[in-house]
């Protein structure tokens, strides 16, 4: 049974735009706001998680503009809006990096400030040995100012994955796309989020994001960047996060029950002693829709301490 998005999901995707990435056959959803001349040091990079979309942002988009002039965010590939295409693409977390650079020079973005959420932190740590490596393309010359994490898996060892998620990755994950179901995700969603309430409405825009083009029949294809992090995480991007020279936050909701709370004290202890962390109480995994002015204030307060810092 087909899906049909929202509203306010059509109205979201009239206010951005695609772009032909990679062999030039994968079109990628991405949204603008703000001055597109703005300098680096005033733009605002966002990467969504996983069964997410640029949509996750929504409720904290107006709050946001308020203090960067230009705000830069999209789906990935195999999310939202974005194309999600079979086996064309890897799904992996270095090809996933590599569309994001791609958008960001085609956008004219030569750097920025940088917020991740779920997935998105482990894009932003691939990022972070590319840019410790020097391997940024010429044209993101500014590179990334500035790194905000926000509850995800990037230190596995401490997260504890969904049956559903675990299922996915499995021998038998392709065969889930066919049980597939609201009933199934909204479970699924409620227990990574932990006690706090999340609306019904957001659950379902949730699933309705990945519905489109058939994403929920490929849950078993954009999960896979697990497997990358298994692989790469102790030899690769921690060893980056230790290395970066810029100012790191660690902004993370106490009560998610996957990426726990116990992955950036981990992180503040072990791997990145400078970053700023802020825990923040009665907060589950998606705090930017469930409690988007506790989501602000704390994510701001750390813009607002770093000099200079004049929006």
């Amino acid at each position: 049974m087909s899906v049909s998005p929202s509203k306010k999901l059509i109205d979201w995707k009239k206010l951005g735009g695609y772009h032909l990435l990679g062999l030039g056959s994968t079109r990628v959803f991405s949204l603008s706001f703000g001055d597109p001349n703005a300098p680096a040091h005033k733009t605002l990079l966002l990467l969504h998680g996983f069964p997410e979309s640029s949509y996750s942002f929504h409720a904290v988009l107006e709050g946001l503009l308020k203090h960067f002039k230009r705000i830069v965010l999209f789906d990935f590939v195999g999310f939202g809006w974005s194309d999600k295409p079979g086996d064309s693409f890897s799904y992996s977390l270095m090809e996933q990096t590599d569309m994001v650079l791609n958008l960001w020079t085609k956008l004219g973005v030569s750097g920025g400030h940088l917020i991740a959420h779920d997935m998105g932190n482990s894009v932003a740590t691939e990022l972070a040995a590319r840019q410790v490596q020097g391997q940024f393309p010429p044209a993101f010359k500014e590179g990334i100012l500035s790194y905000t994490l926000t509850n995800g898996s990037v230190v596995l060892k401490f997260a504890n994955l969904r049956i559903t998620q675990k299922l996915l990755l499995s021998r038998w994950g392709a065969r889930l796309k066919w049980i597939s179901s609201y009933s199934l995700f909204r479970h699924q969603i409620k227990s990574a989020h932990g006690n706090s309430n999340l609306a019904e409405e957001e659950i379902q825009l949730l699933w309705e994001g990945n519905c489109i083009q058939e994403g929920h029949r490929k849950n078993h294809l954009t999960i896979k960047y697990i497997k990358d992090r298994r692989r790469f995480e102790k030899s690769r991007w921690l060893p980056a996060l230790q290395q970066l020279a810029v100012p790191i936050h660690l902004c993370w909701g106490t009560d998610d029950t996957v990426a726990n709370v116990q992955i950036p004290k981990y992180l503040k202890e072990h791997i990145c002693p400078q970053a700023r962390l802020t825990l923040m109480q009665n907060v589950g995994h998606f705090c930017q829709l469930d409690q988007p002015a506790v989501w602000l204030k704390n994510i701001l307060s750390f813009y607002h301490k770093m000099e200079p810092f004049n929006v």
